[in-house]
């Protein structure tokens, strides 16, 4: 009983202490949510991470401690048979996460098991060149020791990149990756997955599904003046909802994605505390509640919209290594869990650098592909477009050392997709920092470095 107790107030003392710039933040306030929060938060990461990023067991405990060490001493127990993950925490709290073909893995909540029921279509792996296939063979020997280079400067200063691809004139002329790590495994995004999220709305817009003007979006807000909302200013996070997006036990961000069953839930209840279009604030929440508008689009069926995503997207683009994760409700939790291979994230990005086009068929508008990287309208922050992340908006460059024209998916651990329409070239960097990643930097000097190679 005392080497529990003595157990239990050192894990105390490091739940206060734990610095975690990245996602967790604890609070004398919130220790019993802190608890449930790193207990849903370990047993969901590990699941994905076991089954389908393939993760030994090892590496998911160091990348789960990286984010506060309190998780280092979290108890997993896997079970490859149901593939569950349970995890426990001293006994203070146990709770496991399942994962499913169609939906990926989510926390075992009441109900959850109607997921069980859910089929997705199985791609076919396809002979022929990428990016309808995953036939490579335009590698650029210089690129690619470049490449190479910086993914081994990169991992010598522990940034832990796993990935790194550059797509030249609609081709892959390098791609690098850390050891355990092949084109096929499917990475988590993070945030990245906020742009597949405005995609799908993009590519229901011109299906005539939708229209992103409208308002109305819940019958939960006809009462109030969040019925003025519309979908371009959750697209634009500038609803003029209240949401908190820091990551800390209480905070709505740690609520949504580690206890509500329903990650929309939390941001449907929010209150309207600032006019829309007036202010840029990043919000998960509202990214979530475009996927939960798009769900009720589709008769509220999960399996219509894994339906809706394989055969609009993923088909269609020759997506064979990904899955979009739902919450334990059957909705997909936009705002965060997609895992895709590099060359699945380097798809999505040239879907846009080719203004909505693949293979002649034209999944997005044009029209709505150039909306899509405009700047917003408020008055604080102009540089975001449809869940993009916008270089130009304003007086000064986001990225000054990239051309004003870049744009990009983003995610956590300075993970990205960077599209610059002007080079013709796209580059995506996945990975698992702990520490400020050198992203524009790097993807400065491998300009440079094709720049020298178009000029010899």
């Amino acid at each position: 009983m005392i080497k529990k107790i003595i157990i239990t107030l050192t894990l105390f003392v490091m739940l206060l202490s734990a610095a975690l710039p990245s996602l967790l933040g604890f609070s004398i306030f919130h220790l019993d949510h802190a608890v449930r929060v790193s207990t849903s938060m370990s047993a969901k990461l590990a699941c994905s991470a076991k089954y389908i990023t393939g993760l030994n067991e090892q590496q998911i405990i160091e990348d789960l401690s990286s984010y506060t060490p309190v998780l280092s001493i979290m108890d997993l127990n896997y079970d490859n048979g149901t593939k569950q993950v349970t995890a426990s925490l001293l006994g203070m709290a146990t709770i496991s996460a399942q994962y499913r073909a169609a939906t990926g893995c989510s926390l075992l909540m009441e109900n959850s098991s109607n997921l069980d029921r859910i089929i997705t279509r199985h791609i076919k792996p396809s002979p022929q060149a990428w990016p309808l296939g995953d036939s490579v063979d335009g590698i650029e020997v210089t690129l690619q020791q470049s490449l190479d280079n910086v993914l081994k400067t990169d991992n010598e200063n522990a940034f832990n990149t796993r990935a790194l691809i550059m797509v030249k004139d609609g081709q892959i002329v390098a791609e690098s990756y850390s050891q355990g790590i092949t084109p096929t495994t499917q990475l988590l995004g993070w945030s990245m997955a906020k742009s597949l999220t405005a995609i799908m709305l993009g590519r229901m817009q011109k299906m005539g599904m939708v229209d992103i003007s409208q308002a109305n979006l819940f019958t939960q807000w006809q009462g109030d003046d969040r019925k003025n909302i519309t979908l371009k200013h959750l697209l634009q996070m500038s609803s003029g909802l209240a949401f908190d997006e820091a990551y800390a036990p209480g905070s709505d961000a740690t609520h949504m994605l580690f206890t509500a069953k329903n990650a929309s839930d939390v941001a449907l209840k929010s209150s309207l505390e600032d006019i829309p279009s007036k202010t840029f604030s990043y919000s998960s929440g509202t990214t979530n509640l475009l996927t939960r508008f798009m769900h009720q689009q589709l008769g509220n069926s999960t399996q219509a919209s894994v339906d809706f995503l394989v055969n609009e997207v993923f088909v269609p683009l020759g997506m064979q290594h990904s899955v979009f994760e739902t919450d334990s409700s059957g909705i997909f939790v936009g705002s965060s869990y997609m895992y895709a291979s590099g060359r699945d994230w380097a798809r999505l990005g040239l879907l846009m650098l080719n203004k909505g086009s693949v293979n002649g068929k034209q999944l997005l508008d044009p029209t709505w592909v150039a909306q899509a990287i405009q700047p917003n309208q408020s008055n604080n922050d102009k540089k975001y477009g449809y869940q993009f992340w916008l270089n130009a908006g304003e007086d000064t460059l986001r990225w000054p050392k990239l051309p004003a024209d870049a744009y990009a998916m983003a995610g956590n651990r300075r993970q990205s997709v960077m599209i610059i329409p002007s080079q013709n070239i796209i580059f995506i960097r996945l990975g698992w920092s702990k520490q400020h990643y050198p992203m524009e930097s790097n993807y400065r000097q491998l300009l440079n470095q094709i720049n020298v190679g178009n000029n010899s």
